[in-house]
């Protein structure tokens, strides 16, 4: 072994955990693309990805009671990029899945509206991404479940 593959070696049997999956940011990286490839994969056929998905089920989910949420909202609880939120909002709309209105509060703003085109497609692909959400994570995953635990104690943990 030359002194470089040495090198290597000392750094990771003195600095890391001594393997890629012993990191758990590692491991939760994989796990994370893993989850996000197969909802990708089963939800090409009604033409979204995981983060439109994930970008109308929050519309639908903040707009419940009939107050429609601005994308700053959408951007802030789903921790998604602001831009990242508009240029999503900018293909659902074009799908005519939701609407995006003015603010009344704010000429910048803008008010999110899920359609009634954007209700039928969430009713048709949520059980999907709920069946693989099940499959990847398993009961640990589920409303009281281990994994679920634990995850929202370090996500509110991000947030203190």
């Amino acid at each position: 072994m030359d002194q470089f593959a040495r090198s290597v070696t000392k750094m990771f049997e003195t600095v890391s955990l001594g393997a890629p999956e012993n990191a758990v940011g590692f491991v939760t990286w994989r796990v994370v693309h893993r989850y996000q490839r197969e909802v990708d994969r089963a939800l090409q056929p009604y033409d979204l990805t995981h983060l439109q998905f994930i970008t109308l089920a929050l519309v639908a989910w903040m707009g419940r009671e009939g107050n429609a949420a601005t994308q700053s909202q959408l951007a802030r609880f789903g921790d998604i990029h602001p831009m990242q939120v508009s240029n999503v909002l900018k293909a659902l709309e074009h799908k005519k899945m939701v609407s995006r209105d003015a603010a009344p509060s704010h000429a910048l703003a803008k008010k999110v509206r899920l359609t009634k085109d954007g209700l039928k497609k969430l009713g048709r692909v949520l059980p999907i991404v709920m069946d693989i959400q099940l499959r990847v994570f398993g009961e640990e995953g589920r409303p009281g479940g281990s994994l679920l635990k634990t995850l929202l104690r370090i996500d509110r943990a991000r947030d203190a």
